[in-house]
């Protein structure tokens, strides 16, 4: 009886890190987000895949100086995109639209820099065991451009 009850519990912990394993072998989920000049948190943003798709929001705003909450108030509008994302409130905005998986990368959507209004096409590849995402923004070739890693939050 004790030898069941063991082989029952080792089961159901290997079938517990398999499952945990899984969750992290996509980008869904939710990120902090690293600014590239002072290394500070920048934001949380949610990833979100739908048939296939991923795209990810910008669900709050993190460490932002008083400088920059007296600039542009509490709530900072996209003031520098255009188009129907022209002076829309940042946190809650859609910033990374059409991506899908490609071998062991993420590839073929955009991304938006709300600071700058710029839109980039991006590529994604998960590290450190899903826990961390590099994003890479371009234009052009894959081999030039920005990347950031961002840290899953779950």
């Amino acid at each position: 009886m004790k030898h069941a009850f063991r082989l029952t519990l080792a089961a159901s912990l290997l079938l517990a890190a398999g499952t945990a394993i899984a969750a992290n072998d996509t980008p869904a989920g939710t990120w902090k987000t690293i600014d590239d000049s002072t290394h500070q948190p920048k934001s949380i943003v949610q990833i979100t895949e739908n048939n296939g798709e991923f795209q990810a929001r910008i669900v709050k705003l993190l460490n932002r100086s008083p400088e920059d909450v007296a600039k542009d108030g509490e709530h900072p509008n996209c003031t520098k995109c255009d188009g129907e994302r022209k002076d829309k409130p940042i946190e809650g905005m859609t910033i990374m639209w059409g991506v899908s998986k490609d071998d062991d990368v993420w590839d073929g959507g955009k991304i938006l820099d709300p600071k700058s209004g710029k839109i980039y096409k991006v590529k994604l590849k998960l590290t450190d065991g899903g826990q961390k995402l590099d994003v890479h923004g371009y234009i052009g070739f894959a081999l030039l451009g920005r990347s950031q890693t961002w840290e899953r939050q779950e």
